[in-house]
């Protein structure tokens, strides 16, 4: 037996067209402020565990920001070359942080330092 196909009963594919999705740029001065501010805030900022600002409030050392900025550098350091627990001398200061968390875990001047263990790294602040 033969059938007869009309083409009209011929469902024909063509292909979806899919709508491009056009992004929407906010050009405005505002948002290139809050993208740079957004990047400045990125990066995580030293802290002090409550045993190393208690060690430091009992010697009378304050650090100012000059200070914050160099030992934030030189975590940077130890950071970059893979350390973890670290002791970092910085002007008769002793102290044992965590690069990890960046926090000072303790604080003590360096002529009461007579033994450091469970740490990988040290570093000389200048």
């Amino acid at each position: 037996m033969i059938h007869n196909i009309n083409r009209s009963d011929r469902v024909v594919h063509q292909p979806i067209q899919q709508k491009s999705k056009q992004v929407n740029v906010d050009r405005t001065f505002r948002s290139f402020i809050d993208d740079a501010l957004k990047n400045v805030d990125s990066e995580p900022k030293m802290t002090f565990s409550h045993h190393a600002q208690k060690r430091l409030d009992q010697h009378g050392v304050s650090l100012n920001q000059q200070d914050l900025t160099k030992l934030e550098e030189a975590v940077d350091t130890l950071a970059a070359k893979g350390s973890k627990q670290s002791l970092i001398l910085y002007d008769d200061l002793a102290l044992i942080a965590s690069i990890k968390n960046r926090k000072v875990i303790t604080a003590l001047k360096s002529n009461e330092m007579h033994e450091v263990t469970n740490i990988d790294s040290a570093i000389q602040i200048k």
